[in-house]
């Protein structure tokens, strides 16, 4: 049984020892509390981190991809480049051939030609050098 004293009663100290033992599960809950969320963000950093890895393996495999599509994209217009060169090479050889072929038919209408170029491409540098 509680005694009492001059300041209070038993029943003041019963309610200060309740008191302390509820302020220690209190604390107790609260120290709980912060090893709990400690953990958890614990955790939850390493998921972000896992989540980060994973998200850098697919980018780089989404880089490497458009990479692969643009070396690919890059033949497919060299190709395409190439062939179109090809094409106005052969123009090219067509018409210095069916040139060839004017001039051996017809050789002096070829030199009259060739002279009337000529005196006019003379004709127009004297005329822009004078000016």
């Amino acid at each position: 049984m509680a005694t009492t004293t001059r300041n209070g009663s038993s029943t003041d100290l019963e309610a200060t020892g309740t008191f302390r033992s509820n302020l220690g599960e209190a604390g107790g809950s609260l120290k709980q509390a912060a090893v709990d969320t400690g953990d958890a963000l614990k955790n939850a950093a390493i998921a972000a981190g896992e989540e980060l890895r994973v998200g850098k393996a697919n980018l780089k495999a989404d880089l490497a991809d458009s990479a692969l599509a643009g070396i690919a994209a890059a033949e497919l217009a060299g190709g395409a480049a190439r062939e179109q060169m090809d094409q106005l090479m052969d123009k090219g050889r067509d018409l210095l051939d069916s040139a060839a072929e004017l001039v051996r038919e017809r050789p002096l209408v070829s030199f009259g030609v060739a002279f009337a170029a000529g005196w006019m491409i003379a004709k127009l540098a004297r005329g822009n050098s004078n000016r």
